[in-house]
C-alpha cells in the first residue's frame, strides 16, 4: 500500500466549557469515512471514555459529540494533513499541524493529552513550540495496541489522567 496525502476533514469538537483536549494523530480511514473521531469499531476510545466518565456508550456521532461536550472534553488531532499509509502512524511523512495554539487561546482548556506515542512526538515537535503547553501522553486506544493495554488498564490510565481536570471544584457551576 502506498502512502497517500490525507487532509483532516472535520472540525475539532469543543465549546466554552471544554476543560481537556485529547489529540490523536490523524483520523483513520474509517473515522474519515464516518466523519468523526475514533469510529473504527475495534477502537476502544469511546468504550474507555464512557466508562471512565460513568456514561452510557454513545451509539452514533451525535451522541459521541454530546458526551464529549457535556463532560468538558475537546477532541482534535495533531495533524491537519500528512502522507500516510492507511492508518499506520509509523508511515507518516510531510506532517502539517493543526492550529492547536489558536484553539487553546480561545478556550478554557486546562490540560492537553495525546493518544499514542506518535501523536505525542508530533505534538512535541510541531505544536509545543507554539502552545507552550506540555501534553500528557496517553496510551493509544487503537486495536493495534491491544496486546500492550487491556481495556481495564486503559480505563485506569485515562481515569487517573483525565478525571482530576474534569472534576469541578466545589462551588463552581
Amino acid at each position: 500500500m502506498e502512502r497517500e496525502m490525507v487532509f483532516h476533514a472535520f472540525p475539532p469538537v469543543w465549546d466554552p466549557n471544554s476543560r481537556v483536549l485529547i489529540l490523536g494523530t490523524m483520523p483513520s480511514p474509517r473515522s474519515r469515512e464516518n466523519g468523526f473521531y475514533y469510529t473504527h469499531p475495534q477502537n476502544r476510545f469511546w468504550p474507555v471514555l464512557s466508562s471512565v466518565l460513568g456514561e452510557p456508550l454513545p451509539q452514533n456521532n451525535e451522541e459521541r459529540r454530546a458526551l464529549a461536550l457535556r463532560r468538558g472534553v475537546a477532541l482534535w488531532d495533531v495533524l491537519a494533513s500528512c502522507e500516510i499509509r492507511g492508518a499506520d502512524d509509523g508511515s507518516i511523512s510531510r506532517p502539517q499541524p493543526n492550529d492547536i495554539a489558536g484553539l487553546l487561546a480561545r478556550t478554557g482548556i486546562r490540560a492537553v493529552f495525546t493518544t499514542g506515542t506518535k501523536a505525542a512526538a508530533l505534538y512535541r515537535r510541531h505544536c509545543l513550540p507554539h502552545t507552550g503547553r506540555e501534553a500528557v501522553p496517553l496510551p493509544s486506544t487503537s486495536p493495534a495496541n491491544c496486546r500492550w493495554y487491556t481495556r481495564q488498564r486503559l480505563e485506569e490510565v485515562y481515569a487517573g489522567a483525565l478525571l482530576p481536570f474534569l472534576q469541578k471544584p466545589p462551588g463552581t457551576p
